[in-house]
């Protein structure tokens, strides 16, 4: 734990394995020191062609899991997760998932499949068990999503780090951008970020940075979170990435925004404002296991 007069910054890019560009952008940035940790999307097509990256570069950041149920296909056999699949076998997107997350039709028995398969998959790929989790998407504020997941990651040796979908409120009036989606998702994740605590799992205070591509003003966006945030453990979630045309058609279309937003956010954080920021808010750069373990732990050892 951080002592009283510190404050640790875990800034953690979603997304690893999503598209080649996206994780060049990612590995560009853990080589400057920028981001402390990535989390990867195992059933990704280009997820295992991002760890052998990821391995030549010499593991240059630390890898987390990105438990996904709503983008490309399951690791399991479509038929033994139809509630979680379109005729075409891949996963519902994001707002039909929500559509069926509501009316009930989300089987809880094939989210606990699916999970548990991307979980051992990770650990086939990365060599070990994850030592921190978020969910892509943020799907596991939605029960039973959280309390299944939750439930997989007890059974781990290691009870890894796991977001907490929590922002103070005076925060979210404060700063502007995306209000609606960061209510709704604050108000469902302290729900789940009680259980985590209670059930022990390690995570942050404060997340930083949820936001929507037409909700961003200006270059200063990661800044303004930085000087704004409380909390002696704060994580900043970012997307970075280069330009990355294999996601449109799986995470994004050609006008929404969503990849641009992923270009400007590798600019953003490779501007000196940012590390400045990161100074002046009183913020430490730290990975999830130093966070875990203390600076002297190596991850892949724990």
């Amino acid at each position: 734990m951080p002592l009283s007069s510190e404050r640790l910054l875990l800034v953690i890019a979603d997304d690893f394995g999503i598209g080649p560009n996206t994780t060049t952008g990612i590995l560009q940035l853990a080589s400057q020191g920028i981001v402390t940790g990535s989390v990867l999307l195992v059933n990704s097509p280009y997820a295992e062609e991002a760890t052998l990256r990821w391995r030549q570069m010499g593991s240059p950041l630390e890898l987390g899991w990105h438990p996904n149920l709503t983008l490309d296909s399951p690791l399991a056999d479509p038929a033994k997760v139809a509630s979680l699949v379109r005729a075409d076998g891949t996963f519902w997107p994001i707002g039909a998932f929500l559509k069926r997350w509501f009316v009930g039709r989300l089987n809880p028995n094939e989210i606990r499949l699916e999970l548990e398969m991307q979980l051992q998959r990770f650990a086939d790929l990365v060599g070990h068990m994850p030592l921190f989790v978020n969910c892509h998407q943020h799907v596991g504020v939605f029960a039973p999503v959280g309390e299944i997941l939750l439930d997989v990651l007890s059974k781990l040796p290691t009870r890894p780090y796991i977001r907490r979908i929590q922002e103070p409120w005076r925060v979210i009036q404060k700063l502007s951008g995306a209000r609606p989606k960061r209510t709704f998702l604050g108000w469902l994740g302290r729900r789940l970020s009680r259980s985590q605590e209670t059930q022990g799992f390690p995570g942050n205070d404060w997340l930083a940075g949820i936001t929507t591509p037409g909700c961003v003003e200006g270059d200063d966006f990661f800044v303004r979170w930085l000087k704004t945030m409380p909390g002696s453990v704060v994580e900043l979630m970012c997307h970075p990435g280069r330009l990355d045309p294999t996601l449109v058609g799986r995470d994004c279309t050609e006008t929404d925004g969503l990849m641009q937003q992923r270009v400007n956010e590798l600019r953003w954080l490779r501007d000196p404002s940012f590390r400045d920021a990161v100074d002046e808010a009183g913020f430490r750069l730290v990975s999830p296991s130093e966070f875990l373990f203390g600076p002297s732990v190596n991850a892949q050892a724990a």
